[in-house]
């Protein structure tokens, strides 16, 4: 692999601009994805939602989402104008619950502190809640012409291998060094930026994929050093990896006449804000809430496995159906350690934000 310094890399880059730049505007003009909604307009609010949304989801899944969100709130002030809950609920089955509290709170700072329209640079951007270096980038690039990198996993990818840098990225001064050199290849002309941008993001996901990149039809082709080298799949190097855990939970539910009993998870952790069925640590617990004859009467569901970044969480739910006296008894003792805990009626449960397995469950 090629000198690992990021003198030589800086040096890579900045004998390779303009021409990198200028090859990949002509390409994202002529090849690239120009279907996609966010694209329509260059409108700060559209471009914000779908990289939010777009954060470890696919498009596919994300088109969706973002029509409905888009049709319920149309621009940032409706946004900041809705109950959390009703931001969670159509969130909800996106997944990284985190995401749709920040786009609460940041269209809220929005609002408040800069009357309704996003800061045009992204340094500004940045200082909203949410908002990291990459999706402040992709703002202030599309909707302002800034020059600066997008530098999320895909351009990673894509600039480590055109550029050759072979250095482990899990290494905070090396993925610096990547970012300064990407700084280089940037287009001379602000106008080609939104061009220049999409056409990353649409290298990464149809040609520079992480297995079997179509090097053949990429415009960088002849100058990619990965390709050159023989091995561009071998890039990025990142080392770290993420430690995934299990954890199993046993879930009550709990049904009185046409009400089922819900409560709001702590604003951090897991599935936080969102609404859920008791969370119990074993099915003793589930005894001890239910006492011996309503245990005996639960029914068994099947057993699900949700899966998160960092977590494989194993669902047990119980389903039993209590009378009168039954559902005072238990709404009591529940209250004790869920006090946001209510009987909500089924048929306004699509009013709360439920997380995906609990929402097909209850469905």
């Amino acid at each position: 692999m090629s000198d690992p310094s990021p003198e030589r890399l800086l040096q890579r880059a900045q004998r390779l601009s303009p021409d990198l730049a200028d090859r990949l505007v002509a390409w994202q003009r002529a090849e690239g994805r120009h279907h996609l909604p966010w694209q329509k307009l260059r409108d700060p609010y559209r471009v914000w939602l779908s990289e939010i949304m777009l954060q470890q989801t696919q498009v596919a899944t994300v088109l969706g989402y973002f029509e409905r969100f888009l049709g319920r709130f149309p621009d940032v002030s409706a946004l900041a104008a809705a109950p959390l809950d009703e931001v969670l609920t159509l969130w909800a089955g996106l997944g990284y619950y985190s995401r749709a509290r920040n786009l609460h709170r940041c269209a809220q700072a929005v609002v408040d502190l800069h009357g309704g329209v996003f800061p045009a640079t992204a340094e500004a951007l940045q200082t909203l809640p949410g908002i990291g270096p990459s999706t402040a980038s992709a703002i202030a690039s599309f909707c302002f012409d800034e020059r600066i990198s997008i530098m999320d996993g895909n351009v990673k990818r894509v600039l480590s291998r055109v550029l050759g840098w072979g250095e482990d990225l899990s290494v905070r001064a090396h993925e610096r060094a990547l970012c300064e050199a990407a700084e280089q290849v940037l287009p001379l002309r602000p106008a080609d930026m939104p061009s220049y941008t999409q056409g990353l993001m649409d290298l990464g996901a149809t040609l520079c994929t992480p297995r079997k990149p179509s090097c053949l039809t990429c415009p960088w082709s002849d100058l990619c050093v990965g390709r050159r080298e023989g091995e561009p799949e071998r890039l990025p190097v990142k080392t770290r990896k993420l430690k995934r855990s299990e954890r199993e939970s046993w879930l009550p539910w709990l049904v009185w006449g046409d009400k089922v009993w819900l409560h709001q998870m702590p604003e951090k952790g897991v599935w936080a804000g969102l609404w859920t069925l008791p969370l119990l640590d074993d099915e003793a617990a589930v005894a001890d809430l239910l006492g011996e004859t309503l245990m005996a009467e639960a029914e068994p569901q099947p057993r699900q496995k949700h899966v998160l970044t960092h977590l494989d969480w194993w669902l047990n739910p119980r389903r039993v159906l209590l009378g009168d006296a039954d559902a005072q008894v238990v709404s009591a003792r529940l209250l004790q350690t869920e006090p946001s805990g209510r009987w909500v009626a089924e048929a306004d449960l699509g009013r709360y934000g439920l997380p995906a397995p609990l929402r097909k469950l209850l469905g």
